[in-house]
């Protein structure tokens, strides 16, 4: 019975599954927690590969695996000299405006970025974060030899070898899901002097070692949504919200997905296909902002509470912008509370609070819908929002359709999903069927819940100026 590892590098702890690489069954798992920081603040890398040794440890450190894969989310950049040496703690600092607007204008504008990459840069793109390195730190920039994500730099920690997949790479901003490779001429546009064929990974497909340690295979790794695609087992037209303290909504579609708008990054996944992806900076955080104003330690009496008012919460709406790309909002882009008033009970402000966030990763579905992206398929909800009994039961309400209850880890079910492929030369989806992995427990909404009627609420206070309501 050959056991496969898969290890997700998270951003605040790292969890670890040995899998038996023939029926995916669990024998083990391990968790080890990295040290608080803020959300933009550098981090040393060695944090994560001490995590992963601990998370490992946890689950059975003397456990013999096969093959282990990594799957981790873009968390920061790591540069490494021409000793592949660690130059500086892992990039995760936001780039200025001025550095976004520098590329934009360089290739021509955010629809050529679109076509280029799949997606317009942000102030945490690791192209982005590049450009600011090179304007802030010149002495540093010129020790740069190796550039990684945080996935490839554990993947090559545990080979040796500079490999990535596709979907990793697709985060980066130099890189292109229609071409299938590095597009080192967008990095000329910050130093055309520099060798960067030489600075990026190597790609390997899905099925292609990156090397061994110790006599354990070592896949490619990839990117945190698209382990979670493989071990969900989607298909085409599914659509996951992944609900944590952020959240991500996308799918698998067969064909390349460029958005004009740059609402949807137009991502690759871990098989040959692509994962359009939508980002929603406030999460779960909206809930436990509002019931820390509340009083409320106990996210099951938060729960219980929303769950006792009425679909609308009586005319109370909660518009969750708490942040906007993971700071602060100013004061022009406040998140508001609608229909506040001395009637108002804690049960409507709770349930308000679960809607306002259920319609704001609705609205992301749309998103995908207006980039023309199939989201008719089977709509799964993972990540902390899945263990919540209020959202998940207002999240089927709203959308009014069923919804997939999905708790658990997917990126590390995902993740081992990849090892046993490369271990076992087959294609992840044949390994990810054969294990069955794919959740069953479906929520059926509530046929009077009036998902409509609450959506065209939130549309309506959306349309209220900012300062005629009360703002959180």
């Amino acid at each position: 019975m050959p056991l496969v590892l898969g290890v997700d590098s998270a951003a605040t702890a790292t969890t670890a599954e040995f899998r038996d690489a023939d029926t995916g069954q669990v024998f083990a798992s391990g968790m080890a927690r990295h040290p608080a920081g803020g959300p933009h603040a550098d981090e040393e890398p060695s944090v994560w590969w001490q995590a992963l040794v601990d998370a490992r440890g946890e689950a059975g450190g003397a456990l013999g695996v096969a093959a282990m894969s990594v799957a981790a989310p873009p968390k920061g950049l790591v540069l490494l000299d021409q000793s592949q040496q660690v130059l500086r703690p892992a990039i995760r600092a936001r780039a200025a405006d001025r550095d976004i607007a520098g590329l934009l204008d360089a290739l021509g504008g955010r629809q050529d970025w679109v076509v280029a990459t799949g997606a317009v840069p942000t102030a945490t793109t690791p192209i982005a974060q590049l450009a600011w390195l090179h304007r802030s730190d010149r002495k540093e920039w010129e020790r740069i030899a190796s550039v990684l994500t945080a996935g490839s730099w554990l993947t090559h920690r545990l080979s040796r070898a500079f490999v990535t997949d596709r979907g990793d790479a697709s985060w980066t901003g130099y890189w292109s899901p229609r071409e299938n490779q590095w597009r080192v001429d967008l990095l000329a546009f910050i130093d055309e002097s520099k060798d960067w064929g030489m600075c990026l990974p190597h790609l390997r497909g899905p099925q292609e070692h990156a090397g061994d340690r110790q006599g354990v295979v070592i896949a490619p790794g990839t990117g945190d949504a698209m382990a979670a695609a493989l071990g969900l087992g989607l298909q085409p037209g599914d659509v996951v919200i992944a609900l944590d303290q952020d959240a991500r909504v996308f799918t698998l579609r067969e064909r390349p997905t460029e958005d004009p708008t740059g609402v949807v990054a137009g991502l690759a996944d871990a098989t040959g296909r692509y994962l359009p992806c939508v980002r929603v900076a406030d999460g779960m955080t909206v809930v436990s902002a509002v019931a820390r104003l509340m009083g409320i330690a106990d996210p099951k009496r938060f729960d219980q509470l929303a769950l006792r008012a009425p679909a609308g919460a009586g005319g109370v709406t909660v518009l969750p912008e708490f942040t906007r790309d993971g700071r602060p909002s100013d004061l022009a882009h406040r998140g508001m509370i609608v229909g506040l008033g001395a009637d108002v009970s804690a049960e409507q402000l709770a349930r308000a609070t679960v809607e306002g966030l259920v319609c704001r990763l609705l609205e992301a579905v749309d998103g995908l819908r207006r980039a023309d992206v199939p989201v008719g398929g089977r709509l799964f909800l993972t990540g902390a929002g899945a263990r919540s009994r209020a959202v998940r039961h207002v999240m089927a309400d709203i959308a009014e359709r069923p919804i997939i209850v999905a708790p658990g880890n997917w990126v590390a079910a995902g993740a081992a999903v990849q090892a046993a492929a490369v271990l076992q030369d087959r294609p992840p989806a044949d390994v990810a069927g054969a294990w069955h992995l794919t959740p069953v427990n479906e929520l059926e909404p509530d046929t009077a819940g009036d998902g409509s009627r609450v959506r065209a609420q939130f549309r309506a206070a959306r349309a209220i100026p900012s300062g005629s309501a009360t703002t959180s």
